[in-house]
């Protein structure tokens, strides 16, 4: 009976260990480093699963439904406080953080989580315009890449699926402010939007194979997607529309339903390494929000312009609020028209 006793113990204890040794990632897609996770792996033991979402409005649906097993999600700055109003995600204990102190000032007191009690940066970056310069060799720092195209990109424009970025591009090129209320700025974007539809050629992802390859001559993109567009293929350029452009950060959040904690406090803790937040950037080809990152990253994104946003272009930049009440209902209505 004790040799029967004793067996079983070990078993539930093996298996009790399996289970602490995994951890389950809920990311974007074609976002997340191997070679991180392969040297998370290698230095914790702590196998690591991740699962692709193309929008925060699909992650944060999935989420809500509950029951995923995913312990860690990384939402967009304007997402964070829905993660966090919902109960969706919990604050972090940041005396199991002991490197919580490598993010940089600038990303430490954010609008959308002061102090840092509930996210980790991961990237950052733009939403602008990638162009094809053997196609058209005009100015692509516009929305009217998009919204009124010139002829030589008519039928050959892709637009990222993606509401609040593509209608508050629209709300700004209209002369609107991000989250906006005013019904004529409103009005003026959502007939822009309707009629420039029928120029564009898909409403996708996957913009840099496709933007490589040349079946998109323009795109309506992120600015590290471009950067990796542009390795393949040097006639890619971005561009920052002059009109206004979204800003944004995607930081890593612990779900208030995760059941591997420990490891994620320790892969948490991992990124926040200048070294590991090096590898994350080096293979989506956005900064990171971690110090001394830079000295671990690739040369080229040192000077890169889809890194670098150029002095004359700064000004124009702006994250996204959350968007509620009035300015939320007026977004989805035209939204959901120019799905139709």
């Amino acid at each position: 009976m004790k040799n029967t006793l004793l067996g079983l113990s070990l078993l539930l204890c093996s298996t009790s260990l399996a289970a602490a040794e995994e951890l389950h990632l809920f990311n974007w897609g074609d976002y997340t480093s191997p070679e991180l996770l392969s040297k998370f792996e290698a230095e914790t033991g702590i196998r690591v699963t991740t699962t692709d979402y193309d929008s925060n409005d699909t992650a944060l649906a999935k989420i809500s439904a509950g029951g995923t097993g995913f312990d860690l999600v990384v939402p967009s700055a304007h997402f964070v406080q829905i993660y966090v109003e919902k109960g969706l995600v919990q604050k972090l204990d940041l005396t199991r953080l002991p490197h919580h102190g490598n993010i940089k000032p600038e990303w430490m007191d954010v609008e959308w989580d002061k102090g840092r009690e509930y996210s980790i940066p991961w990237q950052w970056g733009s939403t602008g315009i990638s162009v094809d310069t053997s196609v058209y060799s005009g100015d692509a720092n516009t929305s009217d890449i998009f919204l009124n195209p010139p002829d030589a990109l008519k039928g050959k424009i892709n637009v990222v699926p993606e509401m609040n970025e593509i209608v508050n591009l629209a709300v700004m090129w209209a002369g609107g402010k991000p989250c906006s209320e005013d019904v004529a700025v409103l009005k003026k974007a959502r007939d822009a939007l309707m009629n420039a539809k029928q120029y564009w050629l898909s409403m996708d992802y996957g913009t840099t194979e496709r933007m490589a390859n040349g079946e998109w001559a323009a795109s309506v993109n992120w600015s590290g997607e471009t950067f990796r567009a542009r390795l393949a293929n040097p006639n890619v350029v971005y561009g920052y529309p002059k009109e206004g452009y979204p800003l944004w950060m995607d930081s890593v959040m612990l779900l208030s339903d995760a059941q591997n904690v420990d490891a994620a406090y320790k892969f948490l803790d991992f990124i926040m390494l200048p070294e590991n937040a090096a590898l994350i950037s080096a293979f989506a080809r956005y900064p990171n929000g971690i110090t001394g990152a830079e000295d671990f990253m690739p040369a080229d994104m040192q000077t890169a312009p889809e890194v670098v946003i150029p002095e004359a272009s700064r000004a124009a930049g702006h994250f996204l609020p959350t968007c509620a009440g009035k300015s939320m209902d007026y977004m989805t209505a035209i939204w959901t028209e120019l799905q139709k």
